[in-house]
Order: C-alpha cells, then sequence, then structure tokens
C-alpha cells in the first residue's frame, strides 16, 4: 500500500495509536482508532478531537501589488469578494467553470502582503495549475513542507492556547501566525465540523511534537476520517466530489451566502467569473433543483446514490441522495442529496428506494446540530 500511497508527516504517530490505515485521495489516512467511530464522533463534539489533514493542500500567492493583486487575480476565477476581505480574515470560497459547475471549493485567506488557500487534497494538483493559469501577475506557491492539523470541539481553546498565546481571543474565521516551541504556527479558527475549533499548519519537522503535546491534555483524542464525515455530515457541510461537483452550481447548492453582494449584478465587481452567467441569472430567477437535508425515519441511512421519489409507488425519480450516514449527536439517520424544487419545503414526505423498496424520508433543515462557532 504505501508503495502508491502517498503518506503525511503524522503516518508512524497513526500507526503507534492503532490508527486504522486506508487509502484516501492518494493518502494513506487513518479511518479510525481503537475508539471507534461512534465516541471519536461524540468525544469531538463534547471534548475535543484532532485530525490530521495533511493531506489538504496548502498555497500561497503573492503578487507585486501585495494581498489586493492577489485577490483581484483570484476573483476572476472565484465569485467571492475577496478584495473586501479584512486583514487576518479567511473565506470561504468556490473555483467554478464556465457551465458555472464547481471545479473545488476552498479557504482564502488574507495574510497581509500575501494570500493564503487551502484546497482539497484529491483536486490539489488541479486547483495548483488552474491558479498558475488563470491568476495573472501571480506566484503561486504549493507549500509541501508542513503539516495541517484540525483541533475542534468545546476544549479546543484549552488545549491549543498553552502554546499558542492568543488563539484564545480568536473568533470564527480569523487567522493569525504565532511563534511557539514548535516554529512559526498558521492558525485558522475554523474546521469542519461544526465545532470551535482551530486548523493548525505546522513545519513538517515540529508536526508529531505538536501533536503528541495537544494529546497529552486529558480532552483530545486523536479522531480518524470515519467521524470527520459524520461530524461534517450532522454540522450539513458539503463534501466535494460528493454534495458538490463540476455539474453542480453554487446556487443549487444552496451556497448563495458565499456570493457576496459586490460581486451579484448590480454589485461593485458583479460577475467576471467562470459561469457568471448561470450562476447570475440562478441568484435572480431559481434553479430547477437544490440541496437539501433529509431524515429517514427508523434507524438505517439511506446513503450515497440512493434515488429519491414523490409517492410510495410509480413516478420518475424526483432526485437522489449524495451523502448519508447515522448522526451520533442527533441519535439518527441522515442525508443530504438534490430534489426538485417542488419538493424542498421542510417537513416534505418523500421516498427513497433502498434495496428495490421505497423507504420513507422527509426534507429536514440543516445543520442536523447547531454549529457552535466562536462569533
Amino acid at each position: 500500500m504505501s508503495d502508491t500511497l502517498r503518506v503525511t508527516p503524522l503516518h508512524d504517530l497513526h500507526a503507534e495509536l492503532g490508527g486504522k490505515m486506508v487509502p484516501f485521495a492518494g493518502y494513506e489516512m487513518p479511518v479510525q482508532y481503537p475508539l471507534g467511530v461512534m465516541k471519536e464522533h461524540l468525544h469531538t463534539r463534547t471534548k475535543a478531537g484532532l485530525f490530521d489533514v495533511s493531506h489538504m493542500g496548502q498555497v500561497i500567492v503573492r503578487h507585486a501589488d501585495g494581498y489586493a493583486g492577489a485577490a483581484k487575480a483570484m476573483e476572476a476565477i472565484v465569485p467571492v469578494n475577496l478584495l473586501g476581505l479584512g486583514e487576518k480574515r479567511q473565506r470561504y470560497g468556490f473555483f467554478t467553470n464556465d457551465a458555472g459547475g464547481i471545479l473545488d471549493d476552498l479557504m482564502i485567506a488574507h495574510r497581509g502582503d500575501e494570500m493564503f488557500v487551502v484546497v482539497n487534497a484529491a483536486c490539489k494538483e488541479a486547483d495548483i495549475a488552474h491558479m498558475q493559469k488563470h491568476m495573472t501577475g501571480c506566484e503561486i506557491e504549493e507549500i509541501t513542507d508542513r503539516a495541517l492539523i484540525a483541533l475542534q470541539g468545546p476544549s479546543a481553546e484549552a488545549a491549543l492556547e498553552p502554546f499558542a498565546p492568543g488563539c484564545d481571543i480568536m473568533k470564527f474565521m480569523d487567522i493569525g501566525i504565532f511563534n511557539s516551541d514548535f516554529g512559526e504556527l498558521w492558525i485558522s479558527r475554523s474546521g469542519y465540523t461544526g465545532e470551535d475549533g482551530y486548523e493548525i499548519s505546522v513545519h513538517a519537522t515540529h508536526a508529531e511534537a505538536l501533536t503528541r503535546r495537544l494529546l497529552e491534555h486529558d480532552d483530545v483524542e486523536p479522531i480518524g476520517l470515519g467521524a470527520r464525515d459524520s461530524l461534517r455530515l450532522e454540522a450539513g457541510l458539503c463534501l466535494y466530489g460528493n454534495d458538490i461537483d463540476t455539474t453542480t452550481s453554487p446556487v443549487e447548492a444552496g451556497l448563495t451566502w458565499a456570493i457576496q453582494k459586490a460581486r451579484r449584478a448590480g454589485g461593485d465587481r458583479a460577475g467576471g467569473f467562470p459561469g457568471e452567467a448561470r450562476i447570475l441569472d440562478e441568484l435572480a430567477n431559481g434553479t430547477a433543483r437544490l440541496r437539501i437535508g433529509l431524515r429517514p425515519e427508523g434507524r438505517a441511512p439511506m446513503r450515497d446514490g440512493t434515488e429519491l421519489y414523490a409517492g410510495a409507488e410509480g413516478g420518475a425519480p424526483i432526485g437522489h441522495i449524495t451523502s448519508g450516514a447515522f448522526g451520533p449527536t442527533i441519535e439518527a439517520p441522515m442525508s443530504m442529496g438534490y430534489v426538485e424544487a417542488a419538493y424542498t419545503r421542510d417537513g416534505t414526505q418523500l421516498y427513497g428506494e433502498v434495496r428495490g423498496k421505497r423507504q420513507p424520508v422527509r426534507v429536514a433543515s440543516m445543520p442536523f446540530t447547531p454549529n457552535t462557532f466562536k462569533r
């Protein structure tokens, strides 16, 4: 396995901690530890979980005109207001294609004179090539000598603050650079679980030492990909390749909150991004299908690919599920997917076809469990 898969700087530590390793996005990654997916999920919700996300892509963008130059260049390929992003702040965004679909979603940070970008692991080579091709006048540097760890949950602040004094005053989507005994730490107060927490970029040579120290905290446990997926689904967050892809528009995906007024019709910098015709039209006039949350009846999850119907018998599919799992916090199955716009009202009764039989499922608002971001 290791002959073909890449490993992160924490690979040996995962093995020491009993991590069950699986292939993921070209890497060998821990899907769970001896605690098990269910307990890992609940531990993150009640205390703090530590995730290795070093497979993600880290990129610095520089321009002769500083951040403003980089932001102007990036705005040509994302429908996001980056010129209006404050220093030491981060914003969610997505690359769009000419058809208005999503090439990838990403996090974009204003670091004074430069921009820091984090992209998904499976897309990072394509994303970097896309940025190099289209961001005129920019230097695009992939950061390959740093690990990325996420510390998520109510105890995350208490666990991290001794090693990064001042991180406790950060608010959701703040970023900062902190000097520490583990070298320079690039920290954002954000994550992929719906919980308060941080993502921490640390030089590869210090990654294991920092991780060990964080795990010494009584409330911190290592968490694998299995719980990461159920946590993000409870939080109503999209997984690229499942819930959003090159055929999905941001409007269909319910991500219109990430397209600020400045980039919409009538805004200071309306349009000017790939797929603007479709996206601006859908913002004004709606779309034929929308991403929704779903709560299956009973205890069995309805998973990716399950077709959805308006009735218990007959008729053509009106949508399909893109993600589904059991939610340990809500103690019930949960799914998200796409349905025709007429069927998106909360409480609407639908049916998912599971093993040839249609089972009842209701449209439900997301997130399935409230987020606890520090505002």
